[in-house]
């Protein structure tokens, strides 16, 4: 890609410069790339602005989307399974009915925000999902809490997609992931933190005649309802709709995106059509990382869902098991935020999954193959980061490399569908795999990891081949930058437009 108005300092802003210069923010503060339209001057600080008004709501929502997810994991725990006579089967069958509907739930969603717009959407999800978690804590049967978990899976099923396109429309490209991974890390710390959270409420045991993973659910579901009315007023539609932005600030944010073809929530979209959709499903590159998806979907959600039972199987017992759950998901959230600044800084997503993937592996046949309860514990500190690295730069990857909306709408909610999908045979293989070792199940979630590598590798190559192919039709064409509109632009055609730079 090359600048629209001949600047040789807006090309900064364009994926064909940072493809060498991923990451640099001289242009995009300096924004000489849109002086000549408009006299202000950009805002020094914009990015960091945005950052505060949007990144700590979206997070918090999907903070409290995880932790009432898979609270049920500390609920186990803290005598759920005893109270409604619950076998091991039936646990992870429980699991299988909330994650069924999250992954079906997600393309619809990320079709409806288009129309309802995300102000709406978002929170109305989290309210309906914080008040099925309540409720979860009045059930007095196995057959009430499997209504419960599908419910749960349903409502939450479209918050990961909707947020992450959602902050497509506020980011461009080269700053998307490290925000992603600050947004996915809820996931970790809603890991450590639920065991923390988990050890203080079940001590409410026995108050109100009620048990103390009840308790966990009521009190975590009423704060995610009282947090999603919130919302309504916290969270932007679109970066037009932030007050404190100048004008000039709010033209040069829909310039850099439109440059990179993304339409943002509150304008029209002649792209957004069937057609569209369907054409996102024979694309190598979201395949690939859709397969990668499923596969690192289940190592991470297995992990999500079992690290607490895992470590009952170390010797770890009650309260203990859930704080000792707490420093590999911590480390986890750490690592996944500084790789994320490394990808961005050089525009790396495959090279960071092939990393992460890898560290992983040597993790999971650590695990696998010490019979010493400490070496155990200390592989977590391997394949729990490793793994959960893999996310952020998964939906990034995918976000950077298709447009228009309707396409890039579709990417991400299969990939997220995917990695739910996998997390769906995560319950299953851990479920059939006998405690306390899981051997099956570490057998399986390291030969994904591998693949894993393998994909990301795979589609790092076809990106690097087309972005030739592209590069060899630019020069053919005799233009020196693309047109502003019409079916050749970035805007018309999308993806497949010759200018459009896919990311490795």
């Amino acid at each position: 890609m090359h600048s629209r108005r001949g600047s040789d300092t807006s090309a900064h802003h364009l994926l064909g410069e940072s493809v060498r210069r991923y990451g640099t923010t001289d242009a995009e503060t300096n924004s000489n790339a849109v002086s000549q339209a408009v006299p202000d001057k950009i805002s020094p600080n914009l990015w960091a602005k945005i950052d505060l008004a949007v990144l700590p709501t979206v997070t918090m929502l999907f903070f409290l989307s995880s932790l009432d997810k898979s609270n049920i994991s500390n609920a186990a725990v803290a005598g759920l399974l005893e109270d409604l006579h619950m076998s091991e089967q039936q646990y992870s069958t429980a699991l299988i009915v909330t994650l069924i509907p999250y992954s079906t739930a997600q393309f619809g969603t990320n079709l409806i925000m288009k129309v309802v717009g995300p102000r709406l959407l978002l929170p109305t999800l989290a309210i309906l999902w914080g008040l099925t978690c309540t409720i979860q804590g009045f059930v007095y049967s196995y057959g009430g809490l499997l209504a419960c978990r599908f419910f749960l899976g349903f409502f939450e099923g479209g918050l990961l997609p909707g947020i992450s396109l959602y902050m497509a429309t506020f980011y461009p490209r080269q700053r998307l992931q490290f925000r992603i991974s600050i947004l996915l890390s809820a996931v970790t710390v809603a890991s450590a933190f639920s065991g923390l959270l988990a050890a203080a409420i079940v001590s409410m045991h026995g108050i109100a005649n009620k048990p103390g993973w009840a308790w966990l659910f009521i009190l975590e579901g009423l704060f995610t309802v009282i947090y999603g009315a919130a919302c309504y007023r916290l969270l932007p539609n679109t970066p037009k709709s932030l007050p404190f932005l100048t004008e000039a600030d709010k033209r040069h944010i829909v310039d850099v995106l439109h440059e990179e073809g993304t339409v943002l929530a509150d304008e029209p979209d002649e792209h957004l059509n069937l057609s569209e959709v369907g054409r996102t499903f024979i694309r190598p590159h979201v395949l690939l990382v859709s397969i990668a998806g499923l596969l690192n979907g289940a190592t991470v959600s297995g992990l999500g869902y079992f690290l607490p039972l895992i470590l009952t199987g170390l010797g770890y017992q009650g309260t203990d098991a859930q704080l000792m759950s707490v420093p590999p998901f911590a480390a986890a959230a750490l690592f996944a935020v500084i790789a994320s600044i490394f990808s961005d800084r050089y525009g790396q997503r495959g090279i960071m999954m092939i990393v992460s993937g890898t560290v992983a592996t040597l993790g999971f046949a650590v695990f696998l193959a010490s019979y010493s309860s400490p070496v155990r514990y200390g592989a977590l500190f391997l394949l729990v980061p490793a793994s959960f690295c893999i996310a952020p730069p998964l939906g990034t990857w995918v976000i950077n490399n298709s447009a228009p909306f309707a396409r890039r709408a579709t990417a991400l909610a299969l990939v997220s569908g995917m990695t739910n999908v996998g997390a769906v045979l995560a319950t299953w293989l851990f479920g059939m795999s006998h405690a306390p070792r899981y051997t099956s199940a570490t057998v399986v979630l390291l030969v994904f990891q591998v693949v894993v590598v393998l994909c990301a590798a795979a589609n790092r190559a076809w990106l690097a081949r087309e972005n030739k192919r592209k590069v060899k039709l630019r020069e053919a064409s005799g233009l020196t930058s693309p047109p502003e509109d019409g079916p050749d632009s970035i805007m018309g055609a999308g993806d497949n437009s010759v200018w459009y730079t896919f990311v490795l």
